[in-house]
Order: structure tokens, then sequence, then C-alpha cells
């Protein structure tokens, strides 16, 4: 049976994230040239797929990223339900600030349901993703693309695959470093009964070897 692949890509590095800054929508910042230099590192040691289809999330740093990495794509979407979560006052803040604010560690307590001003409410970003997730797929399905990429955010990534994705994870499990995710795919017969997909690597190829090899060596050093 015929599958469809889609490869999702976080953003790389900008100065927000090594500020150690809490950035979500309501930050469009382009990368740094850390991020930019990185991404190119990471082009040279592994391999991305080579696709032309790209989706991407409208806000800079998603956008720069996907020009880097898919430089070719013929066919390139910006995606406005791809973007990050607003995170209202919080936005922007340091986050080592930000643990000791009461209001801070209400809004990340799951269920807790309380939403700070300005930001968007934790369900309803959890069904914008997992909604999103499903347009991508049924466009591919119906267009017969049977491979894409899309560049986004760690946050929407965690939030689509805890959603949607075989094997079931918590969200945490599911973080990607930047330039760097998961490749997924479904078949219509999957995707008609029970709208999930299976995570069947790690983007780009080869860099899940690299990581088991980090872990290898620190459990080595925990035994010295």
């Amino acid at each position: 049976m015929k599958t469809f692949k889609l490869h999702l890509i976080r953003h790389g590095i900008t100065a927000g994230n090594l500020q150690g800054l809490y950035i979500g929508s309501g930050t469009d910042i382009p990368l740094c040239d850390e991020g930019r230099a990185q991404l190119a590192d990471l082009k040279e040691r592994f391999e991305y797929p080579q696709v032309d289809t790209v989706f991407s999330s409208p806000l800079m740093r998603a956008v720069e990223t996907a020009n880097i990495l898919f430089p070719n794509a013929t066919h390139q979407f910006s995606v406005h339900d791809l973007r990050e979560a607003g995170f209202g006052v919080f936005e922007n803040r340091p986050v080592k600030e930000l643990v000791k604010d009461e209001d801070f560690k209400k809004w990340i307590t799951p269920g807790s349901g309380f939403v700070p001003e300005g930001a968007e409410p934790t369900e309803k970003f959890h069904a914008r993703c997992s909604e999103t997730l499903l347009k991508l797929f049924e466009y591919m399905i119906r267009m017969d693309v049977t491979e894409a990429a899309c560049v986004t955010h760690g946050g929407v990534i965690m939030s689509m695959l805890s959603q949607r994705a075989l094997p079931s994870r918590h969200p945490e499990q599911w973080m990607a470093d930047p330039g760097c995710g998961y490749t997924v795919q479904t078949d219509v017969q999957l995707w008609m009964r029970d709208r999930l997909v299976e995570a069947i690597d790690i983007v780009p190829f080869g860099y899940a070897d690299t990581l088991r090899g980090q872990a290898e060596n620190e459990e080595n050093e925990a035994f010295e």
C-alpha cells in the first residue's frame, strides 16, 4: 500500500535560544549566525531528505531554516497554524527568572487551565497542532504528494506527535534538537481508520547514530 511520508523539523538556533529566553509566536526573530553555521554543519555531516514540497511556519526562524535546508524545493507553503504557541506576558523573558514566577508554574502545569494575559490557551494550542497535522496529510493524500518536509517549532512537533504518532509517548519524549526532527508516515487505511502516523526515523539521517554514541559515552563515564 502506498505510504505518505512527512519530515517534521525544528527550526535552527536563534539569539533568543542562546540567551535562554522564552520565545513563542509573539517574537519573530531570524536565525543567528550560530544557527546558520549549525545548519550548514548538519547538512555537511548528515543527509536531509530530498523533497519537492516544504511546509513551514510563517515565523522568520522557520522560513529561513526551510530555505537553508531545502533550497531547491519547488513548492513552498507558509502555514499560519504551524506557528509556535503564544506566551503572552511571559513572551521573550528569561526562563531562569520565569521558573520562580508562581503564575508561570501554573501555566506549565498540565491540566491547570491557567492562561496568562495575552497567551494562547494550552488546550487550544494542542487542538491547533493536531488539526494542522491532519490537514497536512490530507493535502498530501489528496494531491498525491508521497513525501514532504515541514519546518516548524519544537513545541508544535511535541504536541503533534504526542497526540497523533505511534509509538505513543509523552510530549517531552518528542523533543527535537535545532535543525533536527522526526520522519513520520501513514497510509490511507491507517489514516482513514485511526488518524495516526508512525514515527520511523530521526532527521537528518545518520544523526540518531551520534545521539546513541553520546548516550553510550555518558553511560561509560558514569561507571568509570
